[in-house]
């Protein structure tokens, strides 16, 4: 065969490998492509087309209808998605959970598997119509994303003598058998559930009303009815997460308790769980009262559990241990009976190695121990900041070859006499001719502000071409997100991109009460504001924020995430309200985000500020707010840090000539 002919045939195979076409009708269940993916593999999804539903007045395409009070009682694969959504999902096995995909999506495989596409609907849903998905792989799966090599601790017998074989109730009833074990950290278990589609569960009836009616203001699926209070430690569950389809909620659900253990195992931390799976209805033999019924084989659930957690693709070792003295049969505290062989699924989580929370804490403490920009007393390191450092690390001059800029978040334009990080600009500015502007953007849609500041940067950096680091707060973080991905001839500007407090998933605040914002107006006592609020707030809705983080769910540029975490006792007099809100879907929080939610995917962590959302970033202590926060020393502190990371610390001191004024 002639060599030209080989190297076609060659290219077309490849070429098909790398892409592949595929019609998804709206009456076919779960379409096997036939494309077996690798972790670490990034795949660009592009679909067209449209479904016609007889009760829907509009035809849904690939993003999905718009969900109504009507999808509170429907099933659906993927609950956060709308009606009609084109969806995927790897492996076909009962834990495998859907994601969207929507118009357009990006993404890197989190595990290895066959690719599966269908419609996000009822199973007994028959639209007419079909899409159009074209689906190509545009890079290769990456080593350090597939593979670990590193070792890990193993459960010795010592270790399993500590944890108790089974949990009690608050009487001290023997109830489920402890099934599995986790080695992590707190926010990456947390995060990899709730990706899987887990929930964490209410823990009072109290939670359970205001988080039930924040849900129903919100049109999402409510899956959080609370599960009883078992203990394990002396204590009760630090926390409940289930899994199921709204409509079965009440009878049937995956779920579990799980428990930090009081001792480390060579450093990891140690979750112990206790998971069983609901399937209808039993009366309590303790006091006949009517309760859940549970599957008899708890081996089934912990399977569950385990598959679920591999599928987030974080999960780097897995082991079975059967302690002595197991457990293989028995009955919960409520008295049905249940079997198991006695082992113990052991996790291990992928080490968290963007994590720098420690070293920024030797930023920050050093900071505000030599240079203390803020001015005043501040005591210990440890009350602002949740990992804290040493206050001796070395701090030269501030290099001038990069410049800052801050986008401060949504009312910024109300309150221009209290610009966020004002004291730390000008701090870096009088000591070291570092130059930090800030772009004021009115109240108005991520894409519309998006447009606003790439016209400042083109023009800006026309005139001072020196690299630039965005600083994005509270809603900057979204409206810098689809600059960079709307406007890719500016990602050549930018050097870094440090979300503070950054709403990069959203708020169920926006979703649920925005008149909560207006109290927050009320109370500041805001002036004229620019734009449209209502048209704002839009762009903080958790869905709204999940679809564009679908499309592009790689960071263009190297980035950084810095939280804020606060409490009812520190949290200021206009976020006390919302952190009790907020706490009914979880305690770290900071009056306006959850924790979570206020990390971009794939950044460099940074650590926690703890103080609530307003006061990490503005000066509001006129107005009530936890006094004098030491924000300057925290601005200074994130650029130092990003600066070394980037690896230009040591630039010159002063700016070469044609720079711009560095003033």
């Amino acid at each position: 065969m002639p060599r030209a002919i080989v190297l076609a045939l060659l290219a077309s195979i490849l070429g098909w490998a790398q892409q592949k076409e595929i019609e998804v009708r709206g009456d076919s269940g779960w379409i096997d492509t036939g494309v077996d993916v690798k972790a670490g593999e990034v795949w660009q999804f592009e679909a067209s087309g449209e479904l016609k539903y007889a009760d829907a007045q509009q035809a849904a395409t690939p993003e999905g209808l718009n969900r109504g009070w009507m999808d509170l009682i429907r099933t659906y694969p993927l609950n956060s998605a709308g009606r009609g959504a084109l969806i995927g999902r790897i492996g076909n096995n009962a834990a495998a959970y859907p994601f969207l995909i929507g118009a357009r999506r990006e993404s890197r495989m989190q595990i290895d598997g066959r690719l599966f596409v269908g419609i996000n609907q009822p199973g007994n849903a028959k639209p007419s119509g079909a899409f159009k998905l074209v689906m190509r792989k545009t890079g290769d799966a990456a080593s350090a994303a597939s593979q670990f090599q590193g070792r890990v601790p193993p459960i010795t017998d010592e270790i399993l003598d500590k944890i108790p074989r089974r949990v009690v109730d608050p009487d001290g009833t023997e109830g489920d058998r402890v099934n599995f074990l986790v080695l992590g950290g707190e926010d990456q278990l947390k995060k990899a559930l709730l990706d899987m589609g887990w929930v964490i569960v209410d823990r009072s009836v109290k939670d359970t009303i205001l988080r039930g009616a924040l849900g129903t203001f919100s049109k999402q699926a409510y899956l959080t009815i609370p599960m009883s209070e078992l203990r394990m430690f002396d204590r009760p569950q630090d926390y409940g997460f289930a899994h199921s389809d709204p409509v079965s909620t009440v009878a049937e659900r995956h779920h579990f308790r799980i428990w930090k253990a009081p001792f480390t195992v060579e450093g990891w931390t140690l979750w112990v769980g206790a998971g069983t799976h609901d399937v209808g209805f039993d009366k309590d033999q303790r006091n006949g009262k009517i309760t859940h019924k549970i599957d008899p084989d708890t081996d089934k659930e912990r399977e569950f559990i385990g598959d679920s957690l591999k599928n987030s693709g974080q999960v780097v070792r897995t082991a079975y241990v059967t302690p002595k003295n197991t457990v293989t049969r028995a009955k919960t505290a409520h008295g049905q009976e249940y079997f198991s062989d006695g082992r113990i699924l052991v996790l291990y989580l992928r080490p968290e190695q963007e994590a720098k929370a420690g070293v920024f804490g030797d930023y920050f403490c050093s900071v505000l121990s030599q240079r203390n920009p803020d001015g005043g007393e501040w005591g210990e390191c440890g009350e602002w900041i949740e990992e804290p450092g040493k206050t001796d690390q070395r701090l030269p001059p501030m290099p001038v070859s990069h410049r800052a800029v801050v986008v401060p978040g949504i009312f910024s334009s109300c309150a221009s006499d209290r610009p966020a990080f004002d004291l730390g600009r000008k701090a870096l500015e009088e000591a070291y001719g570092f130059k930090s502007d800030l772009i004021q953007v009115p109240n108005d849609s991520s894409e519309a502000n998006a447009k606003l500041i790439a016209e400042w940067l083109r023009k800006e950096t026309a005139a001072d071409p020196r690299p630039v680091i965005l600083v994005g707060y509270s809603k900057g973080t979204p409206d810098i997100q689809v600059m960079l991905a709307t406007e890719p001839d500016l990602r050549r500007k930018i050097a870094a991109f440090i979300s503070v407090a950054g709403a990069s998933g959203g708020s169920p605040i926006a979703d649920s009460l925005p008149a909560q914002i207006d109290k927050y107006a009320q109370q500041a006592k805001f002036g004229k504001c620019e734009g449209d609020l209502s048209t704002g707030m839009k762009s903080l809705k958790q869905d709204a924020r999940k679809r564009f983080l679908s499309a592009h769910p790689h960071p263009y540029v190297k980035t950084y995430s810095l939280v804020a975490v606060t409490n009812e006792k520190q949290a200021s007099k206009m976020a006390a309200g919302s952190y009790k809100m907020l706490a009914a879907w979880d305690r770290q929080n900071d009056g306006q985000l959850l924790k979570l939610d206020a990390i971009v995917p794939e950044s460099t962590y940074l650590g926690a500020a703890k103080t609530d959302h307003l006061t990490v970033a503005l000066p509001f202590e006129a107005q009530g707010a936890r006094p004098n926060y030491p924000r300057a020393a925290l601005y200074e502190a994130m650029l130092r840090f990003v600066l070394d990371d980037l690896g230009v610390q040591g630039s010159p001191a002063k700016p070469p000539s044609g720079w711009g004024d560095p003033k």
